[in-house]
């Protein structure tokens, strides 16, 4: 294939805006909120179900509490009801004494239930204690992924309109290219993983960095300005630049 050297040079602009395209698919792909977001679920994820667990054991102790404050009530209720028979007096001394026997029983059980009912208050409020740090964790999370949700969106914006702007370059660059010079760079550049020209320095190609044989020099000398050459190594479109050897 021949090609007007001029055009072939310009291979290398194309191949430079293409090389850019691809870090910047690379980047979205490969962008640090991905990583950092995905850590965060996890810890949402963990912190949510120990919020769970904690909130669980506040409502059992709550629930705990609320039997025991009835029972406190209905002893107390209860004593109430006692005291008043035996300041009334009047009845048989027996009845009096049951009644006095009775009121201390229920004074011990009185302060058993308050007494038990005061360590449940005091668990309590240390399981709210460790609920309320939970919470925090995660709105900490929360507040954390949209931060880095929010940064992930302005990079992914920023580089579409990059990825925008360098298309359009490329399709008016291409467009002033022969066709079957674009054609044939593309085939390339499919089949290389994504460069498809490279210049080729003293007796170095740039694309993969290996010296050009004895025979690939000798052949290169002897090629005319408009020959479209290919590196035998790396089947690249190998393109004259002023400092190549020939």
């Amino acid at each position: 294939m021949k090609a007007d050297p001029e055009a072939q040079r310009r291979l290398l602009d194309l191949q430079s805006v293409d090389t850019a395209i691809a870090q910047l698919a690379h980047r979205r792909r490969t962008l640090p909120e991905y990583v950092e977001i995905e850590g965060l679920a996890t810890s949402q994820t963990a912190l949510d179900d120990e919020r769970a667990t904690a909130q669980a054991e506040v409502d059992d102790l709550d629930r705990d509490i609320g039997r025991l404050d009835r029972d406190v009530e209905q002893v107390r209720a209860r004593k109430d009801r006692d005291q008043q028979r035996l300041d009334a007096g009047g009845g048989p001394a027996r009845e009096l004494e049951a009644l006095m026997h009775e009121i201390e029983t229920l004074n011990r059980r009185q302060s058993e239930l308050e007494d038990a009912e005061l360590e449940l208050l005091e668990q309590r409020e240390h399981a709210q204690a460790r609920l309320d740090v939970v919470r925090r964790g995660l709105a900490e999370a929360r507040q954390r992924t949209e931060d880095a949700e929010r940064r992930r969106d302005q990079a992914l914006g920023d580089i579409a309109k990059d990825q925008e702007f360098r298309a359009a370059g490329r399709r008016g660059l291409a467009a002033d290219l022969p066709a079957d010079l674009v054609a044939l760079y593309e085939r390339v550049r499919e089949q290389t993983g994504g460069f498809g020209a490279a210049a080729l320095r003293g007796n170095r190609c740039e694309g993969c960095r290996l010296e050009l044989s004895g025979n690939e020099l000798t052949a290169l000398r002897g090629a005319a300005d408009d020959e479209v050459i290919r590196h035998d190594e790396c089947r690249r479109i190998l393109v004259r630049v002023a400092e190549s050897s020939g």
